[in-house]
């Protein structure tokens, strides 16, 4: 592993653990050239999963766009760092449990807005409002119906 300071490759473990939820190790390193000490985590890879679009093109699997969904919901609402990540992981771990090799985009979206149900109401709309794409104000008021029953 290279040091992200000093770039030399002999750097040395000097503590592991596994990460609360049991997906990922964690490693405390040190560089033996400069001393200075960081972390690093290791994931299992899995199958590289394809995402079928609305439009029926095919991309591959990428985190970082439930992320980037998921933070503009909760844009100045009461949830942590650390609850948008969880949510994330709990999303990317019920994907990869379904054990296929294609998901269509809509599956991925509903399993979100499932998970943003639980966690905050405002966010789920927000999620919803995008991804259902509602055109009027009817259509608004029949999700947010859903939400108060």
């Amino acid at each position: 592993m290279k040091c992200p300071f000093c770039g030399q490759d002999n750097t040395r473990v000097v503590d592991s653990r596994p990460v609360d939820d049991n997906t990922a190790i964690r490693r405390r390193r040190m560089c033996d050239e400069c001393g200075k000490r960081f972390t690093t985590y290791e994931k299992v890879e899995t199958i590289p999963l394809i995402v079928i679009k609305k439009d029926q093109n095919r991309e591959q699997y990428d985190r970082s766009k439930i992320e980037a969904g998921v933070l503009r919901a909760c844009h100045k609402r009461p949830v942590s760092a650390e609850q948008i990540t969880r949510l994330v992981d709990e999303v990317e771990t019920e994907i990869f449990n379904m054990e296929v090799r294609e998901i269509p985009s809509t599956t991925i979206g509903e399993i979100v807005m499932n998970k943003l149900k639980d966690l905050e109401a405002v966010a789920y709309v927000r999620f919803a409002s995008v991804y259902r794409e509602f055109k009027d104000v009817n259509t608004f008021m029949d999700e947010l119906k859903k939400i108060l029953k």
